[in-house]
């Protein structure tokens, strides 16, 4: 029986590069670069060049449906860039920041795995250079603001308490400070009122980083974020705090991608980092056009399955930015499939192809919705040890009958060496297109008609029921000038529903959506179905119970 090593020994035993010489790959000079150690390193936003954006190749890596644990976005990502790299395409992997949530939680890191990593791998999956630490003080700073706003009689604007929203945030899961009451303690603690925590990736300013275009922009979008209204009904913004100045300073060198690499030595930008159930689930803009200055192929990435990350980067991040990708490719797993067709979690490595072939559905919507954006895609099928062959041919066969490409990979496994027959078929989809994608609706669209397009379109809904408070949400819209916006619609990454239990292909269902939150900064509305959760919870038994570090630094336990 073969023995495979952890990602973090993988990772760990590999002689990495200085980062002078993956910044010299891609013409950098060393006097840009603003170096956190050896490894790591900030870049100056000057690098940017539209030009060379307009003409640079941009993948999108998406996924069917995923399974608790993920199938392996971001590892093919990474894995098909050093296939690009190795066909002698000159290519630039572009992928969000982890969250310090899922590290500890129960999915454990965002650097890839196996031999198709981004390094250094401890540092990408803990404090990495700082910026979710600049995202947290910057939100937390304005939530600081509002309150002594309220509590002073000077430049007091009249804020009524109640209709504030605006939460604090931590990069962790902790589901004890979801929901707390703040200002106790009599007039010295300020005015005492029910708010909470949300996870750092959910702030709005995560959001507002990763579509801003410069600083100026950045200021911009912050001066934007509605705050509540005051005891007159007059809406207030974060400008009316005149909090953009000093927010936009906290953020000064968290709005710079991050330079790494990947095992095989190819560069690797590394920024931002918004969940996609939540908020848009894709790096940053700034990130994505840096790595197409500098390369002619960009891979990157959009969160949880195609419904939501996908849906999201090309509806939001796109129409805001006018990047267009040149393919999608989209992941899938055995397990996955087996697991949509119905067999039990703990038994997804056991062979099944009755389940697999029932499992098939829920891909093959996520191709139809593929084909809606009018982009060509290619399917990955993310090999793992436990895939029969039998099982991989049942799902090319049928990518074949449905006449998309489909390639086994196996990056895990062979990093680079792996992934060539994907990186083919992927460059072969890149030069077969000529236009532009096609958005799922017009963003002057009503709010409503926009969010009726998604669910019926995307998630495959035949109906959407807006509850009483979505009503009413939907009039302040309007009212604070956002209507004319995308929407960021919030559901849980289980299921192409809004019930995370309903597995497959659901098909007839009614998405119920139960409030509109307002992001006025980042510049889209959030439509909330479902159970949402901005601040998760740890399990049972956390990823952190298997962490450790020795006298000498070195860490054990972290995947």
């Amino acid at each position: 029986m073969t023995t495979y090593r952890s990602d973090l020994e993988i990772a760990q035993s590999t002689r990495l590069r200085h980062i002078k010489e993956i910044a010299q790959e891609v013409d950098i000079s060393e006097d840009q670069l603003e170096m956190y150690g050896n490894y790591k390193a900030k870049l100056p936003l000057e690098l940017v060049n539209e030009k060379k954006v307009s003409k640079a190749h941009l993948v999108l890596v998406t996924a069917m449906t995923p399974t608790p644990a993920g199938e392996g976005k971001t590892t093919t990502s990474i894995g098909l860039a050093e296939g690009l790299n190795k066909l002698g395409k000159k290519t630039t992997v572009v992928l969000r920041e982890p969250s310090l949530g899922p590290v500890f939680g129960v999915k454990g890191g965002a650097a890839g795995g196996g031999h198709s990593q981004v390094v250094p791998m401890e540092d990408i999956n803990l404090h990495f250079t700082g910026d979710f630490a600049a995202v947290e003080k910057a939100n937390n700073l304005l939530a600081a603001l509002i309150d002594n706003n309220v509590q002073t009689a000077k430049n007091n604007l009249g804020i009524d308490p109640r209709t504030v929203e605006w939460k604090r945030v931590m990069d962790m899961n902790d589901r004890a400070l979801r929901n707390i009451v703040s200002g106790m303690g009599g007039k010295p603690g300020g005015m005492m009122r029910e708010t909470g925590f949300d996870i750092t990736a959910a702030s709005e300013i995560m959001a507002i980083l990763c579509l801003a275009q410069d600083m100026d922009d950045l200021k911009e979008k912050i001066g934007n974020i509605y705050i509540g209204d005051t005891f007159e009904g007059q809406a207030i913004f974060a400008r009316d705090l005149k909090a953009q100045g000093a927010m936009a300073a906290l953020l000064k060198d968290a709005i710079k991608p991050n330079l790494v690499q990947t095992l095989e030595g190819n560069p690797a930008i590394i920024h931002g980092g918004p969940f996609a159930n939540i908020a848009q689930g894709t790096n940053s803009v700034i990130a994505t056009k840096m790595g197409m200055s500098l390369t002619d192929y960009v891979v990157t990435e959009a969160g949880f399955g195609a419904d939501l990350g996908a849906e999201k980067f090309l509806n939001i991040k796109c129409g805001y930015s006018g990047l267009s990708p040149k393919a999608i490719v989209l992941v899938t797993t055995i397990r996955a499939l087996k697991y949509h067709g119905g067999q039990a979690l703990a038994s997804l490595k056991a062979p099944n192809t009755v389940a697999l072939v029932r499992g098939l559905a829920n891909l093959e919507k996520h191709i139809e919705n593929t084909k809606i954006y009018g982009l060509p895609t290619v399917v990955s099928v993310n090999k793992f040890v436990s895939d029969t062959d039998d099982e991989i041919a049942i799902v090319t066969q049928r990518c074949a009958e449905l006449g998309v490409r489909v390639a086994v990979s196996e990056g895990w496994e062979k990093g680079g060496a792996g992934t060539t027959d994907l990186a083919e078929q992927v460059v072969e989809a890149v030069q077969s297109n000529k236009s532009k994608y096609k958005p799922v609706y017009d963003w002057n669209w009503t709010v409503k008609e926009k969010i009726e397009a998604v669910a019926r379109k995307i998630y495959g809904a035949r109906n959407v029921e807006f509850l009483p408070k979505a009503k009413q949400n939907l009039k302040k819209i309007e009212r604070i000038g956002l209507s004319k916006k995308p929407v960021c619609i919030a559901k849980t990454q289980n299921s192409l529903s809004d019930d995370p239990k309903w597995l497959g292909r659901p098909e007839n269902f009614t998405l119920t959506v139960r409030e509109i939150e307002i992001a006025a900064g980042a510049g889209f509305s959030i439509p909330i179905t479902g159970n949402m959760l901005r601040m998760p919870g740890l399990p049972a038994t956390p990823a952190a119970e298997g962490m450790d570090i020795d006298n000498d630094g070195k860490i054990t336990g972290l995947s």
